[in-house]
């Protein structure tokens, strides 16, 4: 290099690094090898740990595409990404910036980071004239908000009837995020509504025309927060409705990619509901409210995933308005009962303990099965209420049974909780009060969870430990439905594993359930835990069970659940037939 060529790249240096906008250098995988101070100065707030080696890395909460969008450029150089905006930093330290994406070549990556906020205020502000009013901008998101969905809706089926011909080349996407009080309730309101502003930038950033995984649209999708956790995107222009469903994926998997927030990883998914033009009925109301019943299936199908409204859904959705109305009354009115399904011990007969069943005495339905309410329940927060019912309920009634019937009563009381109870930060003292309430020794209390909530979180096992320590036990309901596997069982702090029905109908019939279930007992029993099948409804079954090791099974062929009455006199008769040797204690 000649001194002329030397004294060229230092001064283009110092130009790089006072430049003013930031410039950044990475490898393909993203790990950066140049970056001039402006670029740190407008990261840094995406980093707050210091950590700014991978642009991936650094742009995985807010922007979490970009890996994937270099992996799919096939091309030996060029834009991989022109424009991407991203909102960095909060309040008095808020800033846009503006990420273009460069290929060099194969191994690396040229990267500009510009602050364009001065930009973007020009563009909400131009915006806010348009629409007419700043009120019709959402203050947490800066997004429009719902009357500007509605406004752009009416035109559309507007303009539709004018033209006498039906334009049905559109779609209303109505998105919320799935159990999202329970992270208000876990990390404070605060960090939901930072979590809100991001998944706000992260619905822009997909959506936005010129950075979209897909082509752009001839006119630019209507994004909006509708209040609280919701928001809706309204697409125009499509080709057909498999557009809308594209999009509807896409926002489930990127919207619910892990976030950051003060430091923490959040998780979250969402549940998408979706009208196409060709079932848009009605006033603009009118189709979002379709849209948000068609989420609510999507909800109610374990959300995380986007469904098509149908017609029959509105059918649906109304009786179960009708039913959280007359739910609400049965929990005043006092027409809910427990009633108690036995379990029995499998190798001599004996009546071991009993399990606390909800039921619905409605004055003109009849017997409601949970299957209709308890979903509802949990959708409304009714749950709390019905659980506490339930679970101080039979705990009187067992300390009862306890008390006059002797040899007869039963040893243990199984109680279900369910998701909302479980994330409850009340539930422990929940528990706490019914035990001491009713003089129930904690002992004899066994709390059931199903195996894929107890699966769930650091929170959910807290909450588990947390229970353990009243001294109660602890059941996995509905085992080899859900998440967790035999070689997981050992993290869970569970003392009963519970062999999901299924698996016990078909045991007679097949031998590879039959194995199943003597895996479940064998790594059960080695972890010292205890086994119960649930459905048993043959002798055959039973006899299987007992010969592969099962201690414990309940079931139609012992008893359908029973209200406490007639489960008394159940107790007793059982006890006439199946005596116990000696009085059996509560369990350690």
């Amino acid at each position: 290099m000649t001194a002329q060529q030397g004294e060229d790249y230092e001064t283009l240096i110092q130009f790089l690094y006072q430049a003013p906008i930031g410039l950044i250098q990475t490898t393909r995988a993203g790990d950066i090898s140049m970056m001039n101070p402006m670029a740190a100065q407008l990261l840094m707030p995406l980093a707050p740990q210091g950590d700014l080696d991978n642009l991936f890395d650094i742009f995985q909460g807010v922007a979490p595409q970009l890996r994937e969008l270099v992996d799919a450029f096939t091309a030996d150089s060029g834009m991989v990404l022109d424009g991407l905006r991203v909102a960095t930093g909060t309040g008095a330290h808020a800033c846009t910036v503006s990420l273009r994406l460069l290929k060099l070549r194969e191994s690396a990556l040229m990267a500009s980071v510009t602050d364009v906020s001065a930009a973007v205020g020009r563009e909400e502000r131009r915006l806010a004239l348009q629409l007419g009013e700043a009120a019709r901008i959402d203050s947490l998101t800066a997004m429009a908000n719902r009357a500007v969905v509605l406004d752009r809706l009416t035109y559309l089926l507007s303009d539709n009837r004018a033209a006498g011909v039906r334009d049905e080349n559109f779609a209303v996407l109505f998105l919320n995020c799935d159990r999202f009080q329970r992270i208000n309730d876990t990390y404070g309101r605060a960090a939901g509504d930072e979590l809100l502003r991001r998944i706000a930038a992260r619905l822009n950033s997909v959506l936005r025309p010129q950075d979209s995984l897909d082509s752009g649209f001839a006119r630019p999708p209507t994004a909006a927060r509708l209040g609280s956790d919701e928001f809706a995107v309204l697409l125009e222009d499509l080709y057909s409705v498999d557009d809308a469903r594209s999009v509807g994926q896409r926002l489930v998997d990127l919207v619910g990619e892990p976030y950051r927030v003060d430091g923490r990883q959040i998780d979250v998914s969402v549940s998408v509901g979706i009208v196409p033009g060709n079932r848009a009925i009605g006033h603009a109301d009118d189709v979002l409210h379709n849209a948000s019943i068609a989420m609510r299936e999507a909800k109610l199908a374990g959300g995380g995933r986007w469904v098509l409204f149908e017609p029959a859904m509105r059918e649906r959705a109304a009786l179960r308005g009708s039913l959280e109305f007359e739910l609400r009354q049965a929990l005043d009115q006092q027409q809910l009962l427990v009633v108690y399904q036995p379990l029995v011990d499998l190798t001599d007969g004996r009546c071991t303990g009993v399990e606390a069943l909800v039921r619905w005495q409605h004055p003109q339905r009849g017997m409601v099965s949970p299957v209709e309410f308890i979903g509802i329940a949990e959708e409304t927060g009714l749950i709390h209420a019905l659980g506490e019912f339930v679970l101080n309920t039979a705990c009187r009634q067992f300390a009862s049974w306890s008390l006059n019937l002797a040899g007869a009563s039963p040893q243990q009381l199984a109680v279900n909780l369910s998701r909302a109870q479980l994330t409850d930060p009340d539930v422990v003292e929940t528990v706490r009060k019914a035990l001491s309430g009713s003089g129930l020794d904690a002992r004899r209390l066994k709390l059931e969870v199903t195996e894929s909530l107890a699966a769930q979180g650091d929170l959910v096992q807290q909450r588990l430990h947390d229970l353990k320590a009243l001294g109660v036990n602890l059941a996995l309901d509905d085992f080899g439905t859900g998440y967790s596997s035999l070689s997981s069982l050992h993290q869970l702090p569970v003392d009963v594993v519970k062999i999901d029905r299924s698996f016990v109908s078909q045991v007679e019939t097949s031998a590879h359930h039959r194995v199943l279930i003597q895996a479940t007992i064998n790594v059960a029993a080695s972890l010292g835990m205890g086994t119960v099948s649930e459905g048993i409804e043959t002798e055959g079954q039973a006899a299987i069970l007992m010969t592969l090791g099962c201690q414990t099974g309940q079931g139609y062929l012992y008893s359908r659940p029973l209200p406490a009455d007639d489960a008394t006199r159940w107790l007793i008769e059982r006890d006439r037939q199946f005596p116990a040797a000696a009085p059996i204690k509560a369990p350690a």
